[in-house]
């Protein structure tokens, strides 16, 4: 069975998510985005064998921890879409900029570019490119729980932000209808802030995009 614990990182609260198959302890870290030595005690106090590290883009409060991890573990880092290259070229720039301790570089094993199955032991999770928060953003779906890693594309009662570079506000809007809006209402999904909600409460209630499902 599926299993997932959200810990909240860094000042910006980034809920890095640790997913894992209940049966074979095999697990997966969604977006460490800094802490790596709080993560790598909640990991141990699992019982979990990290496999690789997932990113949803490339914001350092999504990878700040991931070059630490990735040498703690010696884990492949899959995502997110060479779009966001950039954006991890600069961390260390962008962590200087805001105060944070300087991270390790990221070096990515495997560029997305949507469409891709990943798999976590016998649980198989669809990639889906969702630019506009950033220009490689992608996502992370599992059919079978019905369960959607949005990163910082959706939140409940609100949508990313496109002020930074390369940042686009009608391509966001644009991912969420194509990418987000097209899953089953009754799909939960973990955002990269906040609390979780479902497909079907954000076409409703969401004032930036509620009404406009279709």
């Amino acid at each position: 069975m599926l299993q997932v614990k959200i810990v909240p990182v860094t000042a910006f609260q980034q809920n890095c998510s640790i997913v894992w198959d209940s049966e074979t302890k095999e697990a997966i870290l969604i977006d460490a985005g800094g802490e790596a030595e709080k993560l790598i005690a909640e990991v141990e106090a699992l019982g979990l064998t990290v496999k690789a590290l997932w990113l949803t883009h490339g914001h350092l409060d999504h990878a700040g921890a991931v070059g630490a991890l990735t040498e703690a573990w010696n884990v492949p880092v899959i995502g997110p879409h060479k779009e966001d290259a950039f954006w991890l070229d600069m961390i260390q720039d962008v962590s200087a900029k805001y105060g944070f301790p300087i991270p390790e570089n990221v070096n990515v094993t495997q560029w997305l570019e949507g469409g891709e199955t990943l798999k976590l032991g016998e649980e198989e999770f669809e990639v889906r490119f969702a630019p506009g928060h950033t220009p490689g953003h992608v996502m992370f779906y599992n059919a079978k729980y019905g369960v959607l890693w949005t990163g910082d594309v959706l939140f409940k009662g609100s949508i990313g932000r496109t002020d930074f570079p390369r940042g686009n506000h009608q391509q966001l809007l644009d991912s969420i209808q194509r990418e987000c809006f097209s899953l089953p209402d009754d799909t939960q999904f973990i955002s990269g802030h906040g609390p979780m909600s479902t497909i079907g409460y954000e076409k409703q209630h969401n004032p930036f995009v509620a009404g406009k499902a279709g």
